[in-house]
């Protein structure tokens, strides 16, 4: 996902791959402070090779069975439709949101998107249960949209939400090693993160609940490393999170506290535990309950009107996905950290938009100027449920990760 430029080439004038550098030595540094934690050998210094955490944040690309062509990258009623006066996005990879989009507007939707302003049609499509953003200036997402208060919050916001007694790591020559980390997410952000625990020696158990869509093209990408369990949002759930150390979720905002899952009852029956919570739109502002995905908060947030309001211009890389969910892994390692020394259960809460902001703040390139990577050298085979799968190895992993495991694969337990 991202725009569809050749490979190795990520153009300014937002620096992505500034971005993704910093975003994997950060996690990096975390594990090898965690890892003399533990009393294991530690690097005398963090490197990074800056192409392959370039590469690293648009590794969906990467990743095919070895022999295939790559798989299109968007469902055919997804991308960007000129609107009566301006442009807007349609996501409809899911095929629940493929079917809002036809409700609204039938098989074809460009004509009738044409007919509307750009902003009538995201609220339209929104309304049905789809996902949908208008193009908005800069000046537009701070003054008019909830630019403003996504920028109040804080990156990471780390919250301790409930007094617990310190649990100190034991030996290990794996950062990670024994820490379970309970995965409820889906699309990039969130399995990001949890793929970037398991590559440093977490014990991962994806969920997925019965019923759930899932597109397979980026579970075969973010699952390296995990288990993979269907089971509900019930009692075998709870006892599932009940020994976990870490809970990752990416509903919307209450969401799951409306189903008994919210950090502060996940801490009254785990204390200790870490919570990380992801979103779209923010956890504070106008639009925190509001469905989104990474190309549609370019689009929302200005990045995608970096060459003016005539056509969206995308960032090379999904960026704002891969970028939370890189931070994400960092502030959960540096949560444990401080679990281990002063006790007490966490709540992690990050956004898209919010990375999107940092983004924004980091500076520019000049636009045209072109940062260059050749990826082979970061590739590599690996046997899995899909077949032999070419792949990106993930940067700076601490153990090699088994290959993806299809939804169900796994019973809903821990080792």
């Amino acid at each position: 996902m991202g725009s569809e430029r050749r490979a190795g080439s990520f153009p300014g004038p937002y620096k992505v791959p500034q971005l993704a550098a910093t975003c994997v030595a950060f996690t990096t540094a975390a594990a090898h402070e965690l890892l003399a934690l533990r009393g294991g050998t530690v690097p005398e210094s963090v490197a990074v090779h800056g192409g392959h955490a370039a590469e690293a944040f648009r590794s969906e690309r990467h990743t095919r069975v070895v022999g295939e062509e790559p798989q299109p990258l968007w469902a055919p009623l997804s991308g960007d439709y000129q609107a009566a006066d301006g442009w807007v996005r349609l996501h409809a990879n899911y095929p629940h949101h493929a079917d809002a989009i036809r409700r609204v507007f039938g098989d074809d939707p460009a004509s009738g998107v044409a007919r509307h302003a750009a902003v009538d049609v995201e609220e339209l499509v929104l309304a049905e249960g789809g996902a949908a953003a208008a193009l908005r200036t800069r000046a537009d997402w701070l003054t008019n949209g909830p630019g403003a208060a996504i920028r109040a919050e804080p990156l990471v916001a780390v919250e301790k939400i409930a007094d617990a007694p310190p649990r100190p790591f034991g030996p290990a020559d794996v950062p990670l090693a024994g820490v379970r980390v309970l995965d409820l997410t889906h699309v990039i952000a969130g399995p990001v993160c949890s793929r970037v625990l398991a590559a440093h020696g977490a014990d991962v158990l994806h969920v997925t609940p019965p019923g759930w869509p899932v597109l397979l093209d980026l579970v075969r990408d973010t699952d390296f490393g995990k288990r993979q369990c269907v089971t509900g949002l019930g009692d075998e759930l709870r006892v599932l999170a009940g020994s976990a150390d870490v809970f990752v979720q990416s509903f919307r905002p209450s969401s799951l506290a409306r189903k008994g899952f919210g950090a502060e009852e996940l801490a009254a029956r785990n204390p200790g535990t870490i919570v990380v919570s992801l979103s779209a739109y923010g956890h504070t502002g106008p639009w925190r309950e509001r469905r989104g995905f990474d190309s549609l908060v370019q689009m929302s947030s200005g990045i995608a009107a970096h060459g003016g309001l005539d056509k969206p211009r995308a960032l090379p890389a999904q960026a704002l996905d891969h970028g939370t969910g890189w931070l994400a892994a960092h502030a959960v390692m540096t949560a444990l950290q401080r679990r281990a020394t002063e006790g007490g259960s966490w709540h992690l809460k990050l956004s898209l938009a919010r990375t999107a902001e940092s983004l924004h703040d980091i500076g520019r390139v000049p636009d045209g100027e072109v940062f260059e990577v050749d990826p082979t050298p970061f590739l590599t085979e690996t046997d899995s449920d899909f077949g032999r799968l070419t792949h990106l190895r993930v940067p700076n992993a601490s153990v090699e990760l088994a290959g993806p495991r299809k939804p169900g694969h796994d019973t809903a337990t821990w080792w």
